[in-house]
């Protein structure tokens, strides 16, 4: 059995879902969503904001640890913020080549270096100087731009830099998140590097996850989306690679799923304005709803409310103990 990840998700997984999600354990390492670097040092309160686990060791509070992702295209501004970060003891520091989102890559960052590796190898080269070997230093890709025509120059030009181990999203920026996701380069460029390499995208099921590895040639896999929507997944992944049955009727994995409901939603209301805080809980029981019935049940029940008490009392009514507000 290899290692399992829990994936950067900017917008999606933060330090709530994590702690929810890690709680269920199967997880080696989760890694933060990216923090932005641009220009200047950035103050010790923006990676503890992004990352509020560097308070706790760099750990859930499941002991998950935790590595924390940069983005930039500036080899000196990222290197000055690494050496910031290593002060703060990291369970490690990634590098975000892989973000497809067009807000980021306007301004030359994420998936569009990837069609510079030599400015990704100058990257990755002025961080390696001011990382020191005790804290992993890794890298997530995607496959390129739009084709592969530079994806092997891409990861042979990001182990050169010196990363410990590299992540690979089998796809374009221009493929977004469409299936399929090209397993088989993960196994390509494993052939053209030395370290360590996990496979990522369109992992939705523990069929999945073995198609991955058979066809990745790696044993370590990265979830993302498959995991906020399937919560048990790296659990049921475990169970399986153990030789352990695992139960087609999901019902029971909803008993265990509502305590963590309640958990993420009233830390959620701790976290944000209550504006937002709704906004937050639908985005993941939209996600829920492809494995679990009861999860549609509760999203059509929420989807029109916008106020917290309103939607904790929705909450109470299906079963989730949500624990009435004081007075």
């Amino acid at each position: 059995m290899g290692r399992l990840l829990l994936a950067p998700m900017e917008g999606l997984v933060d330090d709530v879902l994590r702690d929810v999600l890690t709680r269920l354990g199967a997880y080696d390492l989760a890694v933060s969503e990216f923090l932005r670097v641009s220009g200047s040092v950035l103050p010790v309160r923006s990676f503890r904001r992004i990352c509020p686990e560097l308070g706790r060791g760099s750990r859930t509070d499941a002991g998950t640890p935790v590595v924390v992702q940069l983005l930039g295209s500036d080899p000196a501004c990222l290197a000055d913020n690494a050496a910031q970060l290593v002060e703060l003891s990291p369970a490690g520091i990634d590098l975000n080549f892989g973000c497809p989102a067009p807000t980021v890559n306007r301004h030359g960052g994420g998936a569009t270096l990837l069609a510079d590796p030599e400015q990704l190898f100058r990257i990755v080269a002025a961080v390696r100087r001011v990382v020191p070997t005790v804290i992993p230093f890794t890298a997530k890709m995607r496959l390129g731009v739009r084709d592969t025509a530079r994806t092997l120059d891409c990861a042979r030009a990001l182990a050169a830099g010196g990363i410990v181990s590299l992540v690979v999203h089998a796809r374009t920026r221009d493929e977004g998140y469409r299936p399929p996701a090209h397993w088989e380069w993960v196994a390509r460029i494993k052939d053209v590097v030395q370290q360590p390499v996990t496979a990522n995208g369109e992992v939705w099921t523990t069929a999945d996850h073995a198609r991955c590895c058979a066809v990745s040639g790696t044993p370590d896999v990265m979830l993302g989306r498959g995991a906020v929507a399937d919560p048990f997944l790296a659990r049921r992944i475990r169970a399986l690679a153990a030789g352990q049955a695992i139960d087609s009727d999901r019902s029971l994995d909803w008993l265990l799923l509502q305590p963590l409901l309640a958990s993420y939603w009233q830390q959620v209301c701790g976290k944000v304005s209550p504006r937002q805080a709704p906004g937050r809980l639908k985005l993941w029981l939209g996600s829920l709803r492809r494995n679990f019935v009861e999860a549609e049940a509760l999203f059509i029940a929420v989807r029109a409310l916008r106020g917290v008490e309103e939607v904790s009392r929705v909450l109470r009514r299906h079963g989730v103990p949500v624990v009435p507000a004081a007075g």
